[in-house]
C-alpha cells in the first residue's frame, strides 16, 4: 500500500473547471517545446499570502493519440508536479497556481524532458527569496 505522504494531495491539485479557467485567463504562459505552463501568483496585497499552498494541474488534450500514451503522459505529469514542482513551490514560498497544457510535441517527449521543461519554467517564475 503507498504511504499517504506519497499522494499528491487532493488540496494541492486544480480540480475545478472555475479554478482551471482563471488560470488560463489570468496566469502568465510560457511555451516550452512540449508544455504551455500557466503560472498564476497570488496576489501581492492578500493577507493569506503566506498561508496559500501551492497547487499543480494539467490538461492532456487527446491530440488524435491514443488512450495509453494519454493516461503515461498524466501519470508522468502527476509525478513530476509531485515530487518537483510543488516541493520548488513550498521551499520559496510561492502560493501559485500552475497549470500545464500539453502540446502534440509532449506525447514524443521524454520524462526528463518534461520534467526540465516544466521545472525551468517554475524556477523562472517563483524563485527563491
Amino acid at each position: 500500500m503507498e504511504a499517504e505522504h506519497e499522494r499528491l494531495p487532493r488540496a494541492a491539485r486544480i480540480r475545478r473547471t472555475r479554478d482551471i479557467r482563471t488560470v488560463l485567463r489570468r496566469g502568465t504562459r510560457k511555451r516550452t517545446p512540449a508544455l504551455d505552463v500557466f503560472v498564476l501568483l497570488p496576489p501581492s496585497a492578500a493577507a493569506d499570502v503566506e498561508q496559500r499552498l501551492p497547487r499543480v494541474g494539467w490538461i492532456v488534450p487527446k491530440l488524435g493519440n491514443a488512450i495509453v500514451a494519454r493516461n503515461r503522459l498524466k501519470r508522468r505529469l502527476r509525478e513530476i508536479g509531485r515530487r518537483r514542482v510543488l516541493n520548488h513551490l513550498r521551499e520559496s514560498g510561492c502560493g501559485a497556481d500552475v497549470l500545464v497544457r500539453v502540446r502534440r510535441t509532449g506525447y514524443r517527449a521524454t520524462y526528463g524532458q518534461l520534467e526540465n521543461q516544466w521545472m525551468s519554467v517554475v524556477e523562472k517564475t517563483c524563485s527563491q527569496p
